[in-house]
């Protein structure tokens, strides 16, 4: 099958994009390198069996439309975004030009490209606000209520889905992912809590929490999430679909089982909590069972000690 991945330099466009050329497709690979890295394909790219291609544009292009046109591609992975919702608060044009004209310019592209599927990444940690903790996990008929740009702009994207499909025909599954995590994440880059706290204990540096750690988020394993949009190329058409562990953990939990993995003894800074980021939030995945037939199987406790041999490979 011939496959077109945005964001595919990313750290789960990377990581999407190893498992499908592994599995035999043809894979085009969009990305800006703005926060992915040529580096995360460096192994797909020296596989001289792999067909894959890759082309530095960023999807606000106007070129975008003509290169789809051109590939054709049977099914499209939309990962590209801007992804931190610090940076939406502080930049929400350039958040919304980014997630939503560049989500435009990509349905305008499959338009011209004959209608391939759009498997689309939405933000199951910001697409319901912040409910009451007692409707913990969320299941995808909770009324959608983002808190932050970031959010309302991934929000806006699955209504132009939901749009290109009545007026085009272009199907498409949308999975709103809750936090994830794994290796290649970048602490520096594209949000990710456990990068982050990784970075700082591989490089000896204190872990700041913001606000006082019982906060609560669900985090879910990178090659799960993979597993997941894989599915998605065939399943769930016109849906809306969680995907996360569904369970709570604290950040308080998180940085414990981060810090015993790495066996610092380091105690954790707290400062000031940050705007626009939700107290609790934890998705239910039985939609994703009962449509993909997906479930996460990989424990925080497994995913952690991957991420911390992988820092470990990276500060050697």
């Amino acid at each position: 099958m011939k496959i077109l991945v945005t964001g595919g330099a990313g750290f789960i466009g990377s990581t999407l994009v190893d498992r499908l050329l592994a599995e035999g497709h043809s894979v085009d690979v969009i990305d800006n390198l703005t926060t992915g890295s040529l580096s995360n394909l460096a192994d797909a790219r020296s596989n001289p069996s792999y067909q894959l291609s890759f082309y530095n544009l960023d999807v606000r292009s106007v070129e975008l439309v003509e290169l789809m046109a051109r590939l054709r591609p049977e099914v499209v992975y939309h990962l590209a975004a801007q992804v931190d919702v610090r940076v939406s608060v502080a930049r929400p044009i350039l958040d919304a030009d980014v997630n939503v004209l560049g989500t435009l310019r990509v349905l305008e592209g499959a338009r011209e490209a004959g209608n391939p599927r759009v498997v689309f990444t939405a933000s199951g940690g910001t697409l319901y606000g912040e409910p009451d903790p007692s409707m913990l996990p969320i299941k995808e008929t909770f009324p959608w209520k983002p808190l932050s740009p970031y959010g309302v702009s991934k929000l806006a994207g699955i209504e132009y889905l939901a749009l290109y499909k009545e007026m085009y025909g272009i199907d498409y599954c949308a999975l709103a992912l809750s936090n994830v995590y794994g290796p290649r994440q970048d602490a520096n880059g594209e949000a990710g809590v456990v990068a982050i706290f990784a970075g700082c204990l591989a490089s000896g540096m204190p872990v700041t929490i913001y606000g006082d750690g019982t906060q609560t988020r669900d985090f879910v394993y990178v090659d799960d999430v993979v597993d997941a949009l894989v599915r998605g190329a065939n399943e769930g058409g016109g849906m809306v679909i969680n995907i996360g562990s569904g369970q709570e953990t604290s950040i308080n939990q998180l940085y414990d089982i981060l810090a015993d993995a790495w066996g610092s003894k380091l105690p954790p800074v707290y400062a000031p909590p940050r705007p626009g980021e939700v107290m609790h939030n934890c998705l239910d995945p039985s939609l994703a069972y009962e449509v993909l037939g997906w479930k996460p199987w990989t424990s925080l406790e497994e995913g952690v000690r991957a991420v911390v041999q992988y820092y470990a490979e990276v500060h050697k």
